[in-house]
């Protein structure tokens, strides 16, 4: 049936997603199956990196043979594996890069290792048949909060990124200290939605003029010392109130960063990328913003910003077609520069 179009089987399992898909051409999702650990580690407070590793090695065959067969293909038919080589938990990332050289060296087909953050952009290739570089990009996730030129397909620049705690672990840091729990991100942008972004005004960290780097640790110490505070004042304190008025500080000035860059660069274009835009309140802001100033927005659904083979795929086949395949002796990298 898709013989006639290019065939990448993509791996992703840098944190606490064993996820692959199959994607054809680099555009177009015919099975993308992520089994996630969110149970297994919320009792935690968080992922633990050696039990994230252990479910990833006994749950990535299962999850090979389920998107294969929902995309209705073998490994015969397919015509190159990519596969995230960093950044992430290394043991993480161990297990996808060995599944995938296994497979490599066992069928002789093609392997081409993927940049996370490169994925993350590509996640939006997936949904927009449109989308080409050059474009000004921004990654938010867990570990990263980047303002990126993409100059082309797996080609960037960095104009900004994080000098402390990114956006999501200042999401999940601050959730813990409110009594939501983990993953914070979501439950702090659910429980915000009842609450009153301007209860607390928290300060907005803007850096130095004319930078484009963030840093969101201030902001959690201000949350942490008001939430101490109120207790020791035995006051009850409004989670949705500190949620929203949280939210809205990281919100703002992500915002205001990403427009005021886009804006120097004269670039028409803005994808948003990682797990944190999926977020409600900064797809919301950053929709208006980009419409005050005439810039397009690309924004992939919820699904595609979180963690997934897809993107992987979608990044491979494009290196893949202008740099060709990698060798057996690919490596797995805790930290990997964009």
């Amino acid at each position: 049936m898709w013989n006639q179009q290019f065939i990448t089987l993509g791996i992703e399992s840098s944190c606490d997603e064993t996820s692959i898909a199959v994607v054809a051409d680099g555009r177009h999702i015919l099975s993308n199956v992520i089994s996630s650990q969110i149970a297994i580690h919320t009792k935690f407070g968080g992922v633990v990196p050696e039990i994230a590793s252990r479910h990833h090695l006994q749950n990535i065959n299962a999850v090979l043979q389920q998107s294969l067969d929902e995309a209705g293909i073998t490994l015969s038919d397919v015509d190159l594996i990519g596969v995230t080589h960093g950044p992430g938990l290394i043991g993480a990332v161990v297990i996808g890069v060995a599944t995938a050289k296994a497979l490599s060296l066992a069928t002789g087909i093609p392997l081409v290792g993927v940049n996370h953050m490169h994925g993350h952009v590509s996640a939006n290739y997936l949904q927009y048949e449109d989308l080409k570089p050059p474009f000004l990009a921004l990654i938010v996730s867990g570990g990263h909060t980047n303002i990126v030129d993409v100059t082309d397909y797996n080609e960037c620049r960095v104009l900004g990124s994080t000098r402390d705690d990114a956006a999501g672990e200042a999401y999940d840091k601050v959730a813990r200290v409110i009594g939501l729990g983990y993953p914070g991100g979501p439950k702090v942008d659910r429980a915000a939605k009842e609450g009153d972004p301007h209860a607390v005004e928290f300060k907005r960290v803007y850096l130095e003029k004319g930078s484009y780097d963030f840093s969101f640790s201030g902001l959690k110490t201000q949350v942490i010392n008001y939430v101490h505070t109120e207790k020791m004042r035995g006051h009850e304190l409004s989670v949705p109130d500190i949620s929203a008025s949280f939210q809205q500080a990281v919100v703002d000035v992500i915002v205001d960063k990403a427009i005021a860059a886009a804006e120097e660069r004269k670039e028409e274009k803005l994808v948003m990328a990682g797990g944190v835009a999926a977020n409600s309140c900064l797809r919301s802001e950053m929709q208006k913003a980009c419409d005050a100033h005439g810039i397009r927005l690309y924004c992939p659904k919820p699904v595609l910003c979180t963690d997934n083979g897809a993107m992987i795929a979608s990044a491979a086949y494009y290196k893949y077609k202008k740099h060709g395949a990698d060798g057996l002796d690919l490596d797995a990298y805790a930290n990997l520069p964009l």
